[in-house]
């Protein structure tokens, strides 16, 4: 993890939580108003301004989304004490790159945020995983955490390895120029973290593929094959490139 220092507000880390009034959408914490009230934070230069902002109106959500990040991709490799520090760890992350987001270019805060957090806890979530296999027999890690597959085994393995790494970057900067949709955003969001987690991956059948991406993004099968036969194109075109050139440009 990067020893930079992070800046943050007054007050930033787990807020009392709000009171459920009955049955709500899992994104209610990330409202509206959180949305306006990140145009007013990044259209401020006062401090005092800011801090407010984010206390009030931005620290519940980000908190919110950090937690469903942890719990719905299962972010469980982690070298802080608990999982309320790496809560901590994401909204302080979220804080430090709030100044990225342009709401000019039409993507929702809520969508941007939500890729953010989560390439960074894949990236922590990975490293950590590392550090735990090299740490631990390989074959007492595969029992525990049910790493039951590897992608290929011969000299072509690291190749292949490569070129999706290309891939899953590719994806992760075009991703808001490729899709104009939020829901298509989304899937392809979903498609790409499982590109990246593939080696923890244990699922290989279509189907299951389908469902499981479904339940993580709330879409319709229909949308989910349309996302997924534009990205096959840009697969094939981007691997013609690996292929002849040793790279892609991203």
């Amino acid at each position: 993890m990067s020893k930079t220092e992070k800046k943050e507000p007054a007050n930033v880390g787990s807020p009392t939580p709000k009171k459920k009034r009955g049955r709500k959408s899992t994104r209610m914490y990330f409202t509206h108003d959180t949305e306006l009230a990140i145009g007013e934070y990044l259209a401020s230069n006062n401090e005092v301004t800011r801090n407010k902002i984010f206390n009030d109106r931005i620290n519940y959500s980000f908190y919110k989304l950090a937690e469903n990040l942890i719990h719905t991709f299962k972010f469980y490799y982690t070298e802080v004490e608990s999982l309320e520090d790496l809560k901590h760890e994401v909204v302080c992350f979220l804080l430090e790159k709030l100044h990225y987001f342009d709401p000019t270019k039409g993507s929702k805060a809520f969508s941007y945020f939500s890729i953010v957090g989560k390439n960074y806890l894949i990236l922590y979530n990975n490293t950590n995983y590392k550090k735990k296999k090299q740490k631990a027999d390989l074959t007492a890690v595969d029992e525990d955490e049910g790493i039951l597959h590897q992608l290929g085994r011969d000299g072509r393995k690291q190749e292949i390895k490569d070129f999706i790494d290309y891939l899953t970057e590719y994806i992760d900067k075009h991703m808001f120029t490729m899709f104009k949709k939020d829901k298509d955003r989304r899937v392809c969001d979903a498609i790409n973290t499982l590109f990246k987690r593939r080696e923890n991956l244990e699922i290989f059948n279509k189907k299951a593929l389908y469902i499981y991406i479904r339940e993580m993004t709330d879409v319709d099968t229909p949308v989910i094959t349309k996302v997924t036969k534009k990205l096959r194109g840009i697969y094939k075109n981007l691997y013609t490139e690996y292929d002849e050139t040793g790279y892609v440009k991203v």
